[in-house]
């Protein structure tokens, strides 16, 4: 149905309630991709209700002057009203987060040394484990680790809002209240990811681009599901460590 017009009240209100409807599946394949990295405490029901309020919304501000389609800018704001509502609940511990600070630290500082990403290697050396420690740190971070960066971002730039986020600065050229910020975000991802490894590229393109599940990036590459996971929190640290200097 054409987008119309907010002055014809009535055919506005028809084409709200159809587009709601139309783009509902999203709110549940969104949701699905999320709760597949989440704790179990945390209720599929929790992120469906958040990602609803995040279609509606999406509908109601939805500007055809300014956004390229519905569909693409529905998935902005569900993805961003369930990430809202994860970090409300504060699902994870303070030691995780812990673990998280430490390992960027450490990236970071190896960064600044060698003016490239840390290795394994070089960040199990500055921890002071062993590589299967690292691991499996990096196991058990992982659903943290993603938030802690959208966090990280946020909070370079509060002036801009809580829409801004990490997978949306990879992922969209949609965000009408950031365009400048966006852009400027996009150029320094896309210098950090060329530092990384063939194969954390493909982590990150596959998981982000194409929105693959950790599950099927393994499938692709061989690799088991824990392995993959394990790569993508990775690199989530070393971008977070490559984006540290941003915004100060």
């Amino acid at each position: 149905m054409k987008y119309p017009s907010k002055k014809n009240q009535a055919a506005w209100k028809v084409w709200r309630q159809e587009s709601i409807v139309n783009y509902a599946y999203l709110v549940r394949h969104i949701a699905s991709r999320f709760a597949m990295r989440l704790p179990a405490s945390v209720l599929f029901d929790e992120l469906m209700s958040a990602g609803s309020l995040g279609l509606i919304d999406a509908v109601d501000k939805f500007d055809p002057g300014k956004h390229v389609s519905l569909e693409t800018y529905a998935r902005y704001r569900i993805k961003g009203a369930i990430l809202d509502e994860l970090r409300s609940m504060d699902t994870y511990s303070r030691s995780m987060r812990k673990k998280i600070q430490d390992i960027s630290r450490a990236a970071k500082t190896i960064e600044n040394e060698k003016g490239r990403p840390a290795d394994d290697d070089e960040i199990c050396a500055a921890l002071g484990v062993d590589l299967e420690t690292y691991q499996n740190m990096l196991t058990d971070i992982h659903g943290a680790a993603v938030l802690s960066l959208d966090d990280f971002i946020k909070t370079k730039k509060n002036d801009i809002s809580s829409q801004t986020r990490f997978s949306a600065g990879l992922n969209s050229d949609e965000n009408p209240e950031a365009d400048f910020y966006r852009a400027e975000l996009k150029s320094i991802l896309v210098k950090t990811i060329k530092k990384l490894t063939k194969k954390e590229q493909i982590v990150i393109s596959l998981y982000y681009y194409d929105e693959l599940t950790l599950k099927e990036i393994g499938e692709v590459l061989s690799l088991t599901e824990s392995r993959i996971c394990q790569i993508h929190t990775a690199v989530l640290m070393k971008l977070h460590a490559g984006l540290d200097s941003y915004g100060t």
